[in-house]
């Protein structure tokens, strides 16, 4: 079907999935879904799903990887070849290499690596469903796993994206509006606490990237709503931990 022929907005301007503009697809959460990694976590965000496991911290090897003040992320990100319409071949590619780089930057900022000298920490994404944003899916599923595996955090990362459809901003793209719109900004914040009177606004962003021309007003407007999308995220990642070990949101005020 050509581009001008997809009706990306009805007369209610609900999108192509029934969503309005400023709304997150379905999400679930869940931690604690692999029994021999030390934290793992699955995020579904619509019809993408990611399950992401953490191990360690633990001796790096070989030795001469290893840094004498803090631990060392290795990433791994993977998509099953049954995660998309089109199989994929198995193995590493240079956008999976990318996402990889991607995801650590996003999460390092909110590690407390120091902790940690001359250990290692593997980190590992599997996309099992792919219906757009697989890298954001994937860094939230892994501070997820992160935060199930103790590791001492200075905030949740949560990862969101925004893009342009038919020059009109919207939250949380999905497979079709990925592939057939305008724009993309992936970002990823750390939440800060309500104690938190050092950090700024910028000081909270560890990722921010863009796929395609905007205007300068259609790139804020997207910011600001996958900030948002980042601050939804992170309830619901506070709520699944909480969960886990049954403690109640007013147990912690």
């Amino acid at each position: 079907m050509a581009d001008e022929e997809i009706e990306w907005f009805d007369d209610d301007g609900n999108r192509v999935d029934g969503r309005k503009a400023d709304e997150l697809r379905e999400t679930e959460m869940e931690v604690g879904v692999l029994e021999e990694a030390d934290g793992s976590a699955m995020v579904e965000i619509g019809n993408t799903r990611v399950i992401a496991s953490v191990f360690g911290p633990q001796d790096l090897h070989p030795k001469h990887l290893q840094e004498s003040d803090r631990a060392v992320i290795k990433m791994r990100y993977n998509m099953a070849p049954f995660s998309v319409d089109d199989r994929m071949s198995p193995g590493p590619n240079r956008r999976a290499q990318e996402i990889e780089l991607v995801a650590k930057n996003a999460l390092k900022p909110a590690l407390e690596l120091e902790r940690f000298p001359t250990a290692g920490i593997d980190i590992s994404m599997e996309v099992v469903e792919s219906d757009g944003g697989t890298r954001v899916t994937g860094i939230t599923a892994a501070s997820l796993a992160l935060a199930d595996a103790g590791i001492p955090m200075k905030g949740m990362v949560s990862a969101c994206a925004a893009g342009v459809v038919d020059d009109t901003p919207v939250l949380d793209v999905n497979g079709k509006e990925d592939k057939k719109g305008n724009a993309d900004i992936p970002i990823a914040t750390i939440n800060r606490t309500d104690d938190d009177t050092e950090s700024t606004e910028d000081d909270r962003v560890t990722l921010l990237q863009m796929d395609g021309d905007l205007t300068t007003e259609q790139v804020d407007e997207c910011v600001e709503l996958a900030k948002k999308g980042c601050e939804k995220l992170y309830r619901q990642q506070r709520r699944t931990i909480l969960q886990k070990y049954n403690v109640s949101e007013g147990d912690q005020e």
